[in-house]
């Protein structure tokens, strides 16, 4: 079966709600609209018209002003303030036809303004104008529903690129969140074994926000995690490391570099065992590591460029030892620049969630979201929001 064009879903009969309190009027106007080709419905004053249109759908109001009970201007106020009516189109319909009448229905959110006795081509080209805007209104809104969906659908895609479950392993704890500014983001975070018994560890944020960083978030994950996992047991840990970040680079500066798109990058191979990790940081935020509780942090600096602007860009590789009791916490630039009264979350702040006591990484982790959703309260989130934190078991006295 075929589906509906828009052209057709806009072509629909239309419903027009009299509200009147004189009989007359309302059997007047119901025919005229019927004689038009759309279907008519009558209310006898504001009250019983707000329970009318709550009931059911339409799409135009035709509203007296002189009506017992609720005239026409609290008719209009309230519908104007109901979040399910206020867009609904309402043509003020009266006798009273002085300046003053017509400016305050206007401020009060009226479309237009017809005065009684009503000229019948006039109220024809009212009522045509009027729910123009009504279809426009429509197909606007299905168009917008659209989208949500498919935002939805691409927003549970990309949550499956994240990690279902992060990796265990004796000894240590791991913890993560991701939360994108809109349904969809550029930010990630990945961990996973390769041969040899290391465990990558990632986090990273692909320039700008929305549906194109998100297409670009898979991408610059799925290389990475493909090219990482094709480590061989003779390979070194670092070699691992620049190799898979230098083939990232390269393939999108190449494939790419008319995009302009971008991901600074924390990677990490850790050796369980030894607790020895060797990591570069391609332009992405400093972690903060603290080698035992009540230690001083320090951070794990830049060492090359952000990966995909330039072919041939490498990063050095460094390495420390992640004693027991020690921390590791990443984090994108949507957690430090997150915005509240006070200004920029901050780096500091971060630094002191670290330092607060938990009793694994993800209870860290969420420690920290959680003094930063009090930092936020009801200010917009202006950029993606990950965090990844690493504990290690303290040694045994």
């Amino acid at each position: 079966m075929s589906k509906p064009t828009p052209t057709q879903h806009l072509e629909r009969t239309m419903r027009i709600l009299v509200v009147d309190d004189l009989e007359l009027n309302r059997d007047l106007l119901a025919r005229r609209i019927q004689r038009l080709g759309h279907e008519a419905g009558v209310a006898v004053n504001g009250r019983d018209a707000l329970d009318k249109l709550h009931q059911q759908d339409w799409d135009l109001v035709l509203l007296d002003i002189t009506m017992p009970e609720m005239d026409g201007y609290e008719t209009l106020r309230r519908i104007r303030a109901s979040p399910l009516l206020a867009q609904l189109p309402v043509v003020m319909v009266s006798a009273i036809d002085e300046s003053d009448s017509v400016v305050r229905c206007l401020e009060l959110g009226a479309d237009d303004y017809l005065p009684k006795p009503f000229n019948p081509v006039v109220l024809q080209a009212r009522i045509e104008s009027s729910l123009a805007k009504k279809r426009l209104q429509d197909h606007k809104s299905q168009l917008l529903q659209a989208l949500s969906r498919e935002l939805q659908i691409g927003q549970r895609i990309q949550q499956g690129f994240l990690p279902a479950e992060l990796p265990s392993l004796a000894g240590w704890s791991l913890g993560a969140s991701c939360t994108p500014a809109r349904q969809v983001g550029g930010d990630f975070y990945d961990a996973y074994a390769i041969p040899g018994g290391s465990l990558a560890l990632a986090v990273a944020d692909v320039c700008d926000k929305g549906v194109g960083a998100a297409l670009y978030m898979a991408l610059f994950r799925t290389l990475l995690r493909a090219v990482a996992c094709q480590a061989t047991l003779e390979e070194p840990p670092p070699a691992t490391l620049v190799r898979s970040v230098a083939f990232v680079n390269d393939y999108i500066a190449t494939v790419h570099g008319h995009e302009n798109m971008f991901a600074t990058l924390f990677f990490a191979l850790l050796e369980p065992d030894s607790g020895r990790m060797h990591y570069l940081n391609a332009g992405h935020e400093a972690p903060f590591v603290q080698q035992a509780e009540g230690g001083t942090l320090t951070r794990l600096d830049i060492t090359g460029p952000a990966v995909g602007l330039l072919v041939g860009q490498r990063c050095e590789v460094r390495s420390l030892t992640m004693q027991p009791g020690s921390r590791l916490l990443l984090y994108t630039d949507g957690a430090s620049e997150a915005r509240g009264v006070s200004g920029p979350f901050g780096e500091e702040a971060l630094g002191h969630a670290l330092a607060r006591e938990a009793d694994s990484a993800q209870a860290m982790v969420e420690s920290a979201r959680t003094q930063l959703a009090a930092h936020v309260g009801a200010f917009e989130p202006h950029d993606d929001v990950t965090l990844f934190g690493l504990m290690r078991e303290a040694a045994c006295a």
